[in-house]
């Protein structure tokens, strides 16, 4: 395992990018959050369940927000990033959903 850590860069650097992944998750799982409420209020999307909403939601802002990234950063987007930002989406809609269930759950509980 150290030879692998080793070949990345080190410990600091993979912990580094961890942290970036992470934020990146967090902030994209904000907007789809956010989106989704604010989309939930027209009638028509109404009707549609809210996970389908959500997934939708963040295929389309996960890879937004990662291009919007890379571009501020002046660093080029392959096309395997792009498509593993669309990999990504599916964690950040999942990260979305549980988010506000977990709330729900936590307001329940201790306000009664």
């Amino acid at each position: 395992m150290t030879e692998i850590l080793a070949k990345i860069g080190g410990a600091e650097e993979v912990a580094t990018l961890a942290g970036i992944i992470m934020a990146f998750i967090g902030v994209c799982a904000f907007f789809t959050t956010v989106v989704t409420e604010g989309l939930k209020s027209i009638r028509a999307i109404n009707r549609m369940p809210t996970k389908l909403v959500c997934y939708i939601v963040a295929l389309v802002i996960t890879p937004l927000v990662f291009v919007a990234a890379m571009a501020y950063m002046d660093q080029p987007a392959e096309w395997f990033m792009v498509f593993a930002s669309f990999l990504a989406s599916f964690v950040v809609a999942k990260v979305s959903m549980s988010g506000w269930d977990d709330i729900a759950e936590l307001t329940t509980r201790l306000i009664r």
